[in-house]
């Protein structure tokens, strides 16, 4: 196994000839993430405007923060670092190959043992994620945490899209206060229908489905998947000449929280300078608030999941599949993601054009 310092950060590295993907010992941070599509190379991930070295006494999501990750709880909480010791301490190597990689940590904070496989193969344009735990008991939140950079692109150009969903709201209270020198524009706490129309501060309304928006602010907002689509929920986003999208068990991530984050924080490490990204972040949580939240809020009420109960029989088996793939220059916006075969897709277009692409979905459902 060769460790190497990638943005500031001991990583281990695995590799295919469709892609390529560096992990963070501290934290799990996946990026950057090298997809092939032919005779050119995409990284969709973000690394941030600094590297670990720039803030030692942070703590480490924040200083290492990039690409993918995983959360566990989910957000802010008591009992320790924010999302969690799995996104902020360091894991163990079990085993490394050219193309896999599993890492284990024993979380204090879990009173459990979490494994986690990031792997990729000759066969498809995908990073596979494969999260499992040993002893966790009780009622937790959780989620993964992917943080796309469209900081180089024109103004609206990234063109976002989701399978169906049955509720959504900005998030509850304020996400960005002021006294910690942070803006945002999403009036707290509106629901809404349209991910082009969502409610603003000012009465006017904020189009996410095209990104970057004017830069200066911080945003979180929640989408609830409607399981009666079917329990394969996707995210996509069209940038340039390609499509990223997400896949998930709807099952198991009920739920999509979009964490616009665009210059709109000013203290360390921000600085105003993480322009431009977008976490499209696949949880079973209440927003980011933390696991006391996620026990305990209205969509609770509403029968929607925002936490799992494990025990000795039921123990977290988690499983993501972020795909790439080219598109034309007709393709505009992806409104359907169907399962063709095994191991393919099928991506569709509002505009009547459609793509196939290589993706064990089978493995993000099992």
């Amino acid at each position: 196994m060769n460790l190497r310092s990638v943005h500031g950060a001991e990583s281990v590295s695995i590799a295919s000839t469709r892609a390529t993907a560096e992990i963070t010992l501290t934290g799990g941070h996946i990026a950057p993430v090298t997809f092939v599509l032919g005779d050119r190379e995409v990284r969709p991930y973000s690394l941030p405007p600094w590297q670990p070295q720039d803030f030692p006494d942070m703590e480490p999501i924040l200083s290492h923060l990039r690409g993918d990750f995983f959360c566990m709880p989910f957000g802010e909480t008591a009992a320790g670092p924010i999302h969690g010791e799995v996104a902020n301490n360091r894991w163990h190597v079990d085993r490394h190959g050219p193309s896999s990689v599993t890492l284990s940590m024993r979380a204090s904070d879990l009173d459990a043992d979490i494994h986690k496989t990031v792997s990729v193969n000759d066969n498809d344009a995908v990073l596979y994620q494969q999260v499992r735990s040993h002893g966790l008991q009780g009622r937790w939140n959780y989620g993964t945490h992917p943080v796309l950079d469209f900081s180089t692109l024109p103004p609206g150009s990234g063109r976002l899209s989701t399978s169906p969903m049955r509720y959504c709201s900005v998030h509850p209270t304020l996400f960005s206060l002021a006294e910690r020198g942070e803006t945002q524009v999403l009036q707290p706490g509106a629901e809404f229908t349209d991910l082009a129309a969502v409610p603003r501060m000012d009465g006017s309304t904020l189009d996410l489905t095209h990104y970057p928006t004017e830069p200066g602010h911080e945003d979180l907002v929640m989408l609830v998947n409607d399981p009666e689509a079917g329990d394969l929920g996707w995210s996509a986003m069209v940038v340039e000449d390609y499509v990223w999208i997400a896949l998930k068990s709807v099952r198991r991530l009920p739920m999509t929280l979009l964490w616009i984050t665009n210059g709109g924080r000013t203290a360390d490490p921000w600085q105003g300078r993480h322009v431009g990204r977008m976490g499209i972040e696949d949880v079973c949580s209440y927003f980011a608030i933390g696991p006391e939240a996620s026990l305990d809020n209205p969509l609770v009420d509403r029968g929607i999941a925002t936490f799992q109960t494990f025990d000795d029989e039921h123990q977290l088996d988690l499983r993501t599949a972020h795909l790439v793939a080219p598109v034309g220059s007709d393709f505009d916006v992806v409104s359907q993601v169907t399962t063709t075969g095994n191991g393919t897709v099928r991506i569709d277009a509002v505009s009547g054009a459609s793509v196939t692409a290589s993706v064990d979905w089978g493995f993000v459902l099992g």
